[in-house]
C-alpha cells in the first residue's frame, strides 16, 4: 500500500498541478452542457446537426493535441533541465505544427462537408428529420471553421505554459471564455436584447467569439510576463528551430500524432456505427457525452499531472521517483474515479428530461450515462496508464496501446453488432466499453516492467 499512498506533500504537489485543470476543465465541460442543453431547448434536429459537426472538428482537436503532445514531452524535460531554450524550440514547433493541421482540417471540412454529415444519417427510429439535420449541421459548421486558428495558436501558448508548470493562467483565460461562450449563447441563440433568433448558427458565432478571447487572454500574459516565463522572451525572433530537433520530434511525436488523429477518427467511426440504430441514438449519445465529459474532468487532470510530473522527474533523471509517483498517481485516480462514477451513476439519468426531445432520446440517454458511469474507474486507469507511458518517450508503444487497439477490437466490436445483430444497442455500447478491460493487463505489464523510464533529452 505505501507504492499507491502519498504522503500529505506528495498530494498537495499533485493537486496543485490538477486542481486548476480540474476547474479548468470542469467550468469548460459544465458551460458546455448548459449550451447543449440550449440548443437541445431547441429540437431534436438541431442538437443531432451540431452534435455531428462536433464529432467531426474533435477530429480536428485531437490531431491538434497530439501534434504538439510529442513536443510537449521534450517541453516538460527541458523545463526540469531549466534549458529555457529548448523549451522556445519547443514552443515554435508547435506552433508551425498546428498551423498547418488547420489549414488541411479546414479544406477538408469545406470541401466534403455533405458527406461527412450524411454519414451519420439514418432512417432507423421514429425520431427526427435527416434532411433538416443536414441543414442545421452545415450551418454550424461554415461558422466554426472560423474558430480554428485561434484555437490552435491558444493551445501552442497553454500547452507550454501547462508543461513549465503555470496551469492558473490557462485556467482563467478558459473560465472567462466559457463564460463569454454562455452569456452569448443565451442571447444569439434565442434572439435577446434585441439580437435576432440565430439558433444553431448563433451557438457557433458565441464559440468563434470565445475561441478569440480565451487566445488574446493568453497570447497577451505570456508576452507580459516574461520574468516568470522567460523562453517566451524573443519566441519569434527569427522563428527558427533547430533541424536535430524536429527531427527528434518527429520521430517521437509522429506517432502520437497518428494515434491521437486515428483515436478520434476510431470514436468516431464507433460513433457512425451507432447511427446505424437511428437519429435518437445520435441525440441520446450526444447528451451522454455532454453529461459524462463534466464528470471525467478529474482523471483526465490527473492524466495531465502524471504527465507533467513524471516527464519533468524524467528529464532530471529520477527514474525510481518517477515510477513511485506514477503508481500513486495511477492509484488515486482509480480510487476518485470510483467515488464520482458512483454519483454519476444515480444522478446523472436525471439530466436528459431537460432536453426538449423524445422520451426515446432521454431513456437512451439515461442508459448511456448509467454504462459511462459503470466503466469510469476502467478508463481513469487506461488515462493514467497511457500518459505514464508517453511520459518517457514511448510513443509507439503508447500508439498501439491507444488508437490500435481502438481500431483492430472496439470499432469492428461495434460494426460486428450493429450491422449484424438485433442487440439492443444500449448493451452494444456497454460491450465496446467494456472490451478495454484487455488494455488493463497490458497497461498493468508495460508499468511494472518500466519501459517508459527513459530520459530524452541531452
Amino acid at each position: 500500500m505505501k507504492k499507491l499512498i502519498g504522503n500529505k506533500a506528495f498530494y498537495k504537489q499533485v493537486l496543485a498541478i490538477s486542481l486548476p485543470i480540474m476547474l479548468q476543465n470542469g467550468i469548460s465541460n459544465f458551460v458546455s452542457m448548459l449550451d447543449n442543453i440550449m440548443v437541445g431547448r431547441i429540437g431534436t434536429e438541431q442538437m443531432s446537426g451540431v452534435s455531428i459537426v462536433n464529432q467531426l472538428i474533435f477530429i480536428y482537436y485531437l490531431c491538434i493535441f497530439g501534434a504538439i503532445s510529442g513536443a510537449g514531452i521534450f517541453t516538460a524535460q527541458f523545463f526540469g533541465q531549466k534549458n529555457m531554450k529548448g523549451v522556445r524550440d519547443t514552443f515554435r514547433f508547435k506552433m508551425i505544427i498546428c498551423i498547418v493541421i488547420t489549414a488541411i482540417a479546414a479544406a477538408i471540412l469545406l470541401i466534403f462537408r455533405d458527406p461527412l454529415i450524411g454519414l451519420y444519417l439514418h432512417d432507423g427510429s421514429a425520431e427526427g428529420d435527416l434532411a433538416a439535420t443536414l441543414v442545421y449541421g452545415k450551418d454550424y459548421l461554415w461558422i466554426m471553421l472560423i474558430g480554428l486558428f485561434p484555437f490552435a495558436v491558444e493551445q501552442s501558448y497553454s500547452s507550454t505554459l501547462r508543461e513549465t508548470g503555470e496551469t492558473v493562467v490557462p485556467m482563467r483565460a478558459s473560465i472567462i471564455a466559457v463564460f463569454v461562450n454562455l452569456v452569448l449563447n443565451y442571447i444569439l441563440i434565442y434572439g435577446k436584447l434585441g439580437m435576432p433568433v440565430l439558433g444553431v448558427q448563433g451557438a457557433a458565432v458565441a464559440t468563434v467569439i470565445s475561441r478569440f478571447v480565451q487566445a488574446g487572454i493568453v497570447i497577451v500574459w505570456a508576452h507580459r510576463h516574461t520574468a516568470k516565463v522567460p523562453y517566451m522572451e524573443g519566441a519569434y525572433a527569427g522563428f527558427g528551430v533547430p533541424l536535430s530537433l524536429v527531427k527528434k520530434i518527429a520521430i517521437m511525436g509522429l506517432p502520437l500524432l497518428i494515434n491521437e488523429g486515428l483515436w478520434a477518427a476510431g470514436i468516431a467511426t464507433q460513433m457512425q456505427c451507432y447511427s446505424i440504430r437511428g437519429l435518437s441514438v445520435i441525440a441520446a449519445m450526444n447528451i451522454n457525452s455532454t453529461i459524462t465529459n463534466v464528470f471525467n474532468i478529474v482523471f483526465i487532470a490527473l492524466g495531465d499531472a502524471v504527465a507533467i510530473i513524471v516527464g519533468q522527474q524524467l528529464g532530471s533523471g529520477e527514474h525510481e521517483k518517477a515510477r513511485d509517483t506514477a503508481y500513486k498517481i495511477i492509484a488515486f485516480s482509480v480510487s476518485s474515479c470510483v467515488l464520482i462514477g458512483s454519483i454519476l451513476f444515480f444522478v446523472g439519468p436525471l439530466f436528459p428530461r431537460i432536453y426538449n426531445t423524445s422520451d426515446e432520446v432521454k431513456s437512451l440517454a439515461g442508459s448511456f450515462i448509467r454504462c459511462a458511469a459503470a466503466c469510469m474507474p476502467l478508463h481513469g486507469y487506461l488515462h493514467s496508464t497511457y500518459f505514464t507511458l508517453r511520459s518517457g518517450g514511448k510513443t509507439v508503444i503508447t500508439f498501439l496501446f491507444d488508437s490500435f487497439f481502438l481500431w483492430v477490437a472496439a470499432v469492428p466490436l461495434a460494426y460486428v453488432l450493429t450491422h449484424f445483430t438485433s442487440m439492443d444497442i444500449v448493451w452494444i455500447y456497454l460491450s465496446c466499453l467494456l472490451i478495454e478491460c484487455i488494455k488493463i493487463v497490458i497497461g498493468t505489464i508495460l508499468l511494472r516492467k518500466g519501459v517508459w523510464m527513459n530520459t530524452i533529452v541531452d
